[in-house]
């Protein structure tokens, strides 16, 4: 087990936590992928802590990076800063400005082995091709006749009455002008004729 450790972190515990659990159990590569392109805030610092892990490990322990994962990471919180927000009528409020302690473990995975690269050979790959490539006959005894569609008649669209704001029963009209109307029905100004 290889660890790294990061003090005094100026961002709360609680949002720090939320990358955290992100990449708790995961490989290292896969960590860095996904704290590369996470929009946290505290995603950069703990990058550069998984960096600092991933160096301790190659450096004390002769350990590659491959084959290492986030085995823990814990996230405690730090002393808090006390600042003061001024309030109505003359009063202070106090506000705390929190930090964070982050401590992060490597471990090596057990019973993986690496496996070295083989290139194919060149058969094998020419025959890989070959049958990915569809066969063609190389001569076509007949033309292929060319078939046209046949002509559908396209019908005409009826015309659309245009469409009034209102209808003009009378119990529309008591509706539209008077103050309790419900929904979203349009109210038009009309002047009362003297």
């Amino acid at each position: 087990m290889v660890n790294a450790k990061l003090r005094h972190l100026r961002i709360s515990p609680r949002k720090v936590r939320l990358v955290a659990n992100l990449i708790r159990g995961l490989d290292v590569e896969e960590a860095e992928r996904q704290l590369t392109f996470l929009t946290k805030r505290a995603a950069r610092p703990i990058l550069s802590l998984l960096n600092s892990a991933v160096a301790n490990a190659g450096h004390n322990a002769n350990l590659p990076k491959s084959g290492l994962y986030v085995a823990s990471i814990t996230v405690e919180p730090g002393p808090s800063l006390k600042r003061w927000r001024p309030r109505a009528m003359g009063r202070a409020a106090p506000i705390l400005k929190r930090t964070s302690h982050i401590t992060l473990f490597l471990d090596q995975k057990s019973g993986i082995k690496e496996i070295p690269e083989v290139e194919p050979d060149k058969k094998a790959k020419d025959k890989i091709e070959k049958e990915i490539k569809p066969t063609l006959p190389e001569k076509i005894s007949q033309p292929i006749e060319k078939v046209e569609p046949e002509e559908k008649p396209v019908p005409t669209p009826k015309p659309i009455p245009p469409k009034r704001p209102y209808s003009t029963t009378s119990q529309s009209k008591k509706k539209f002008f008077s103050r309790q109307t419900f929904g979203n029905a349009k109210k038009h100004f009309r002047r009362k004729s003297i």
